[in-house]
């Protein structure tokens, strides 16, 4: 199958909304719920949220690819509406990545098509090298694995200056019980000083409706752990690279490192995106999506 790219930009283009509004679907694997809409059939394809999002993030997105793919967008264990307890001690892309293996086999997808975003693109990367045979094609925006700059002068920097100024103040919140204050200091450090005052009632709702994910992750021993740069350099399957033209400095170094391991991969750049490229500016994103889909065999 070969997606349809011309009749898909022209909406895109229009801005028709397709379909209606779907209620989520509630499953259970591996001993966690995780609540999912679908739209559309043929092959399928997975939308993996970052942190601040759930299965609802993805609505520019689903209205474009549902005519062509079987679209599902499912929220992670520790994002809205799931109430999964947070007892994960070890809480990461990894722990992410054995819910979606879990969720592709209960659905019986097969090989899926996903598109990630932030924590949602390094858990599809984990799953591609897990599970190479259940993936197809990879879209990655600044999957977060920050373990592969750390050991040059430039990717030390960023990382320290990640985890001093927004990971580790983000914690100590947490630990007080601000999750209000932690929620700032995350969402203005990923897009900016005073994004987080800056948002609508509704988005700022929606922002600490996935507070628990960053609770969840903050307390984790190893929230970004590393993964094999050998054996993401062995992956053989399409890759598109996002990269957000506003995005801070360590993910611009992670995903200059994702593409040195991958150098068949195609690249994009998001203009006047940062972090959240699919939410920030969605037409730039679904036309880059879109193009790299309608190569794919």
């Amino acid at each position: 199958m070969r997606l349809a790219l011309l009749p898909l930009l022209s909406l895109l283009l229009c801005g028709q909304a397709i379909g209606q509004s779907v209620q989520p679907t509630k499953i259970r694997v591996g001993g966690v719920e995780l609540h999912y809409i679908e739209q559309g059939q043929d092959e399928s394809l997975i939308l993996l949220h970052g942190g601040q999002g759930d299965y609802r993030s993805w609505e520019p997105q689903m209205k474009v690819l549902f005519p062509q793919f079987r679209v599902i967008s499912y929220s992670r264990r520790y994002n809205y509406p799931n109430n999964n307890p947070l007892t994960a001690k070890y809480q990461s892309a990894f722990t992410e990545a054995d819910d979606l293996a879990a969720l592709i086999r209960k659905l019986g997808l097969g090989p899926v098509h996903l598109i990630g975003t932030s924590i949602g693109a390094f858990t599809a990367l984990v799953l591609a090298v897990k599970h190479p045979e259940m993936v197809r094609s990879l879209v990655l925006a600044e999957p977060p694995v920050h373990e592969w700059v750390r050991d040059s002068p430039k990717g030390a920097a960023a990382y320290e200056e990640f985890m001093t100024t927004i990971w580790e103040p983000a914690t100590e919140a947490f630990k007080t019980g601000d999750n209000q204050v932690a929620m700032r200091i995350l969402v203005d450090g990923f897009a900016g000083t005073g994004r987080f005052d800056k948002l609508s009632p509704e988005s700022r709702a929606a922002v600490m409706q996935n507070s628990r994910f960053f609770k969840a992750n903050t307390s984790s021993s190893d929230p970004f752990p590393n993964l094999s740069k050998v054996k993401v350099g062995r992956l053989r399957i399409p890759v598109l690279i996002i990269t957000g033209e506003n995005t801070i400095k360590i993910h611009k170094l992670v995903n200059e490192e994702l593409a040195r391991l991958l150098p068949k991969a195609e690249q994009v750049i998001i203009p006047k995106a940062g972090h959240g490229s699919p939410r920030e500016n969605p037409e730039a994103f679904n036309e880059a999506m879109l193009k790299f889909l309608a190569n794919r065999p």
